[in-house]
């Protein structure tokens, strides 16, 4: 479960990352909180969530490119200084009293625009630590580390928060990415595993995307992860609403629904850690049950049920996360990775500014309940269709054996009889389903 940790840089990596995640899950709550507290609206909280995913959406690709481009250790201490000073400055509005919504709109757009280069270049840079034989695991673990602070963070945030106010929790994260910093410059570089840097040339964005579009077996998991990510993952606008509209609950129980999905999304990475190497079956079906959990979900009868099920939600929702984060990186050639993540990233995270608006115009309108239904319900079809889609792709079918006389599978994906022979890339994705 824990074997790239015996990678001495990675280990540094993985301590700093432990301290700063807490300090941003912190600042996440806060700032969630802030703006519910100065506007009232749902709606509002989601705009403050577009804005900060906004850059990804229009400039994802270029971070890819730029990841692919120069040394990733160099790009990171850079991008982790900026967040830092973006939080502090934040802090010193909110603490002196100053800070209206309008600004927290403003620090969140700037803070994405420094994410669209951190976050492809972040990923990417695990496997120059620990190499393709412990890269699904790290990636596991990773996801375990943000789960981890997405425990402790929000429990923090609403203490402080009742205590203090939103303004310490961003001072504190301000302080955390000191961690980060500290741990890339302390790696022995020597014993990184650096992919040789492409050089600067015209066409390098059409030429991910021109890879991408030849690869079935990368095309259709980020087109999944698209509608996911646009979509599915809009649970800062949706627990806010189902916290403040349908439980009226304080920001201490808002901060525990938080901490319960971080729960079983935690426990999700722990058990993805275990596993060997991904496969489409495993993506496309926790995707049909992160969807299927949230229709659920959306009609709990109260706030304990509610927390509940959101356990649930992140059990597979961190299962969908890891298996197409590790998936594609193991999938792409190392010299395209940073420009493929970077796509990755996009499509996850950069819909949300067409979705988290969307969402939250419908949680102020018709409340949370319908809002999160209708997320689950596009996660649940968009799942549905990807996975026949790559079944069609690697010339499968479905089989349903109501007998299980032999103690297989009652309903299983298996390759088409009477074939004569399958093409190699066909032969390929069958084999990663």
């Amino acid at each position: 479960m824990f074997s790239s940790l015996r990678v001495r840089n990675y280990r540094y990596f993985f301590a700093g990352q432990i301290v700063s995640n807490t300090g941003s899950w912190m600042q996440r709550i806060a700032q969630d909180w802030l703006v519910l507290s100065l506007t009232g609206s749902p709606l509002a909280v989601g705009v403050t969530t577009a804005m900060q995913f906004l850059p990804t959406l229009l400039l994802g690709l270029f971070g890819g490119v730029l990841a692919d481009r120069m040394p990733k250790r160099r790009l990171l201490i850079v991008t982790q200084g900026a967040m830092g000073a973006l939080a502090a400055g934040l802090a010193a509005l909110t603490i002196s009293g100053a800070v209206t919504e309008y600004h927290v709109y403003a620090f969140a757009l700037l803070l994405g625009l420094v994410t669209v280069f951190d976050t492809p270049t972040r990923q990417a840079f695990v496997s120059e630590m620990v190499g393709p034989k412990d890269l699904a695991n790290a990636v596991s673990l990773n996801a375990a580390n943000f789960q981890t602070a997405r425990l402790v963070g929000p429990a923090v945030a609403g203490l402080l928060i009742a205590a203090v106010g939103s303004g310490w929790a961003f001072a504190l994260n301000a302080l955390s990415f000191a961690a980060v910093i500290a741990g890339l410059l302390a790696m022995r570089v020597s014993e990184l595993r650096p992919v040789e840097r492409i050089p600067r040339e015209k066409g390098q964005l059409r030429e991910g995307l021109r890879y991408v579009k030849e690869r079935p077996d990368l095309m259709w998991p980020l087109v999944l992860a698209g509608f996911i990510g646009t979509f599915g993952f809009n649970f800062p606008t949706l627990l806010s609403g189902f916290a403040y509209r349908t439980f009226h609950v304080g920001p201490g129980l808002y901060g525990l629904l938080n901490t319960a999905m971080a729960l079983g999304s935690l426990t999700g990475a722990l058990i993805a850690a275990r596993r060997g190497n991904p496969r489409l079956r495993l993506l496309t079906g926790a995707a049909v049950a992160f969807g299927l959990l949230e229709t659920v979900a959306a009609v709990a009868p109260g706030y304990w049920s509610f927390a509940l099920l959101l356990t649930l939600i992140g059990v597979f929702g961190l299962t969908f996360n890891t298996t197409v984060n590790s998936y594609v990186q193991l999938a792409t050639d190392p010299e395209m990775r940073g420009r493929v993540m970077g796509l990755l990233v996009l499509v996850f995270t950069g819909g949300t500014p067409v979705g988290a608006p969307l969402v939250g115009w419908v949680t102020a309108s018709y409340g949370p309940r319908l809002g999160l239904l209708a997320c689950g319900a596009v996660s649940l079809l968009a799942a549905v269709a990807v996975g026949l889609v790559l079944a069609r792709c690697a010339d499968l079918r479905l089989q349903v054996d109501l007998h299980r006389g032999n103690g297989g599978r009652v309903v299983a994906f298996v390759p088409r009889q009477g074939e004569a022979h399958l093409v190699e890339r066909k032969r390929e994705l069958a084999a990663a389903c």
